[in-house]
């Protein structure tokens, strides 16, 4: 037996690596250009300063981030994380105003994403927000700080992801936007698709991205390290941010569509279905400057999210690229996006933006060839591997999307969840399945030696598929519990991945632990209050209880703020339905009118007025924690 799985008996905290994993790592990585250090040169160019006291603060005073990281990634890579991913966070561990070039600056390395500004004649254009209120607000704070004390003259969303809207009420308020007519600037659909991504599927992404960031994590060498595409930051004892939304005052529409906004020439290029359903690139003529959103980054990107999203077009993301090329690259001196860092000169932008088309290209085009020669997906992602010229190239690493799971994402756009095979069109659901498995095998006992012989042999993969059955078939064997989270947390050592990494270390902290966690980020909260009363409905209709509904069927039309927004409501047959209405058509003896504050805290669970009380009693906030590793909700 080998030493991790005689530790594990002894306790329940993070094993050492492997000789196994060991190996591996070295095997991984011995072919990588180690001597290539230009994103060390691009990541720290044109750096100003950073953020005061290196802290991300509450109103009252609470950590948000800690960002003095960097200390943390000195040297090399320890043996718990691949050298690739320890690269990758040494990267990212640099925060601060950056300078990108005359009249575009970056706030970089304090969230997930970048925030750039576009200096106009009077103030800040502000493309892309952060995450939180409270990093937008320190990051236009710093950018005042040395930029001057400019207004925000211009608020610009990439697309629909909440990391690139979620600030917005940090840097300008709605109410401020409206009185001085900033625009508030996205693609076409964006709010649809943000309340689709994020709000109807909210809990369930949430706690599906716990595990794909490590919320539950510590910072460190046998935790996270990095998040892929931006740093990674201690969310142990630190406080959670605010998430908020100022609904687009101006939609983009068609490629080619140009505005200007305080002095500054846009031209906007539409990408949906890339990196988002609703996603541009925008192009700053005058400066000749190519902000490619996320369509262009510094790791492969994912075709579909780990953490759940819609499925991605790999073919229309490189077909994006490919247009970028051919409309701006004769055009652009400065390449930058709503990650990573910049890249200056002609030929090196074209260079990137070629290569990194060719790796979706690639993808796509082979994961499709071999589906069509038979292979399902998860056989398609066993063989398919970038070719030299381009698996060489740094940016085109799996950090943060892998060609491992991309692979399958591409098989699942054409060809949904089912694989052909009969014998899994209407497989027994997982605990079923998992104890009758077992019991073919021998029993509990007999799988968990086997669990372990594959450990000993290094076969995690092998002992997380064996053991996981075992856990499901049998929820409180403890024993089972604990191997299982050894071969997971090997396999999150050696993961290039940021994602799978965390992933496979979330799992096993929660075995260990002992069951699963509220996931502690809500994307929803800070955004219900400003969404359309239609699309609030929505929501509750993903919330009803169908035994509930059934014994109240209800009939009434639903009247806000005066008239300003008015749906008719029914609930029937186990189902709620509704559809906007004229206020001339709001029929007296079935109308309940009430402010928009008051109907958003009687359907989250605070007070309700008495026309409303039967109704909001209808519905029921989904777990935050239900079970990922461990069966059960």
């Amino acid at each position: 037996m080998t030493a991790l799985t005689t530790a594990t008996a002894a306790g329940q905290t993070p094993q050492a690596a492997t000789p196994a994993t060991t190996d591996a790592l070295r095997d991984a990585t011995a072919g990588l250009r180690w001597s290539d250090r230009e994103d060390f040169e691009l990541a720290a160019r044109g750096f100003i300063a950073g953020v005061p006291g290196d802290k991300i603060l509450t109103d009252d005073g609470r950590t948000i981030r800690d960002l003095a990281v960097q200390p943390l990634y000195a040297g090399d890579a320890p043996p718990t994380v691949n050298p690739s991913l320890w690269r990758n966070a040494q990267l990212h561990a640099r925060s601060g105003l950056f300078k990108v070039t005359d009249r575009i600056y970056q706030v970089r390395g304090i969230e997930l994403a970048n925030m750039t500004l576009v200096l106009g004649k009077t103030g800040f254009i502000i493309v892309d927000t952060l995450t939180t209120t409270q990093s937008a607000k320190a990051a236009l704070a710093l950018a005042r700080a040395h930029l001057g004390d400019r207004p925000v003259t211009g608020v610009i969303y990439t697309h629909s992801h909440v990391d690139h809207y979620g600030g917005a009420g940090g840097v300008i308020t709605e109410k401020e936007a409206e009185q001085r007519h900033v625009p508030i600037i996205a693609p076409q659909g964006f709010l649809r698709e943000v309340i689709s991504e994020n709000v109807i599927a909210g809990p369930a992404m949430s706690r599906r991205a716990g595990y794909a960031f490590g919320h539950l994590l510590p910072l460190g060498p046998q935790g996270v390290v990095s998040d892929g595409i931006g740093p990674s930051f201690s969310r142990i004892g630190t406080a959670t941010g605010t998430v908020s939304l100022i609904k687009p005052t101006v939609d983009i529409e068609r490629t080619g569509q140009r505005l200007t906004v305080d002095g500054v020439t846009i031209e906007f290029q539409m990408t949906p279905g890339t990196e988002a359903p609703a996603e541009m690139n925008i192009f700053f003529p005058e400066l000749r400057a190519l902000n490619m959103a996320e369509n262009a980054n510094g790791s492969l990107h994912n075709i579909l999210t780990l953490r759940g999203a819609q499925v991605r077009d790999a073919k229309a993301w490189a077909d994006g690229l490919t247009e970028s090329l051919a409309r701006y690259g004769d055009r652009t001196d400065v390449v930058l996006a709503s990650h990573f860092w910049p890249r200056w000169g002609h030929d090196r932008i074209v260079d990137y933006l070629s290569a990194h088309r060719d790796a979706y290209k690639y993808l796509h085009d082979q994961s499709v060839r071999m589906m069509n020669l038979g292979l399902n997906g998860t056989e398609i992602a066993e063989r398919l591997r970038l070719p030299p010229p381009l698996a060489a190239r740094w940016f085109n690493r799996g950090y943060y999307g892998s060609l491992n799971h991309d692979t399958k994402a591409v098989y699942q756009r054409y060809l949904g969840w089912y694989d052909g095979n009969p014998a899994n069109l209407n497989p027994l659901p997982p605990e079923e399945a998992s104890k009758r498995y077992v019991a073919a095998i021998g029993g509990g006992a007999a799988v968990l030696e086997q669990g372990k012989a594959a450990i000993a042999a290094g076969e995690y993969r092998w002992a997380s598929e064996l053991l996981s059955r075992l856990v499901f078939a049998e929820p409180a064997n403890r024993a089972a519990q604990l191997v299982l989270a050894d071969s997971l947390e090997q396999q999150g050592y050696q993961a290039e991945s940021s994602m799978w990494r965390s992933i496979f270390l979330s799992g096993a902290k929660e075995l260990r632990d002992g069951g699963a966690k509220k996931a502690g980020f809500d994307s929803i909260g800070g955004t219900l209050p400003t969404l359309p009363l239609g699309s609030i409905l929505d929501l509750l209709a993903v919330r009803l209880v169908p035994e509930r509904a059934l014994a109240a069927p209800q009939d009434f039309d639903l009247v806000l703020e005066d008239g300003a927004e008015a749906e008719r409501v029914e609930v029937r047959n186990g189902v709620l339905v509704h559809r906007p209405i004229d206020v001339a058509a709001v029929r007296s003896d079935h109308a309940v009118r009430m402010s928009r504050a008051t109907f958003v805290q009687a359907v989250t669970g605070k007070q309700a007025p008495s026309q409303l009380a039967r109704f909001a009693t209808l519905f029921e906030a989904p777990p935050g924690g239900f079970g990922l590793v461990t069966p059960g909700p």
